[in-house]
């Protein structure tokens, strides 16, 4: 490849940087082989995870999961079994999936049109509105603790699930707000007024342009909002009691017998980890797109 000055005047090659050099001589065979062994040592803990749930109660003493994997008669299903028959670990499962799908769903939802409407809407104090909002994004979750607790108290909402629920929607829209406005804001504005001169409202607009157009980013919000509402144990600490704990509590409290209640940890800290990751791959598509959207605009 030959560089070219500001004159025009060609000047002999491009000198390459030895980061380039050395991606071009290890070529592509090297470097999936090294990305592979990357991959397996990464997913080396959860298969070691996974065996453990299995693995007999009886054989924890006699070495560490991979033993099971020279005896496979020590692997059994009977540590899920345990595990869904207990009934703190089996409604601690069931109030996670009660948090996390409305917090997921209310925040994309209500971020979606409050996104739209910063984009392409114009109202008094919108740009000061929204600065606001991202403003919102450096607030601590620490700090508003206290403040919510006290006023939990006064509604007389502590211990609840809607507690919980309304916490993460609360502290999820700003990011949920500042991600897709700026998404939004990337399709064109012809759609847009094609859309009105046919005499859409604004509602049909929303949802016959915008939602769809904008589903890789929504999409990607949604995976993020699960992630991090399912594994939250801070929220869930202070704002939950014992009939509305997550499994992330339930998992916490079982470790302080952690060498009597394994056999109910791996199985629960499996579960615990496979349903988001199930989720994941299910919307992994969108996720990319909305990766690569985001990165080229």
């Amino acid at each position: 490849m030959t560089a070219i000055s500001n004159t025009g005047i060609v000047t002999g090659p491009a000198r390459r940087g030895w980061a380039s050099r050395l991606a071009s001589s290890a070529g592509g065979g090297v470097l999936q082989i090294v990305l592979i062994v990357v991959g397996l040592l990464w997913l080396l803990p959860t298969f070691g995870l996974l065996v453990e749930s299995l693995r007999d109660p009886a054989q924890y003493a006699n070495g560490g999961w991979w033993q099971a994997i020279v005896h496979p008669a020590q692997l059994t299903v009977a540590n899920y079994q345990t595990l869904l028959q207990n009934p703190i670990m089996r409604s601690s499962l069931i109030n996670t999936v009660l948090i996390t799908v409305p917090a997921t769903i209310l925040v994309v939802l209500i971020g979606s049109a409050a996104g739209y409407a910063f984009a392409w809407m114009r109202f008094p104090g919108r740009d000061a509105i929204f600065l606001v909002v991202v403003g919102l994004l450096v607030i601590p979750i620490q700090i508003a603790l206290i403040p919510v607790v006290k006023l939990y108290g006064l509604l007389g909402l502590t211990g609840s699930l809607i507690s919980v629920i309304f916490f993460h929607v609360g502290f999820g829209l700003p990011f949920a707000i500042f991600l897709l406005r700026n998404y939004f804001a990337g399709i064109p504005r012809d759609l847009m007024e094609a859309a009105r001169i046919d005499g859409a409202g604004e509602g049909r607009i929303f949802f016959s342009v915008i939602l769809p157009l904008g589903m890789p980013a929504i999409a990607s919000l949604g995976i993020f909002q699960f992630l991090w509402v399912w594994n939250d144990l801070l929220v869930a600490l202070v704002f939950s009691n014992s009939s509305s704990q997550p499994i992330t509590v339930a998992l916490a409290s079982q470790t302080r017998q952690f060498g009597s209640s394994i056999d109910v940890l791996a199985p629960g800290a499996f579960l615990s980890l496979v349903i988001p990751l199930i989720v994941f791959l299910a919307f992994q598509r969108y996720f990319v797109q909305g990766v690569m959207a985001g990165s080229v605009k």
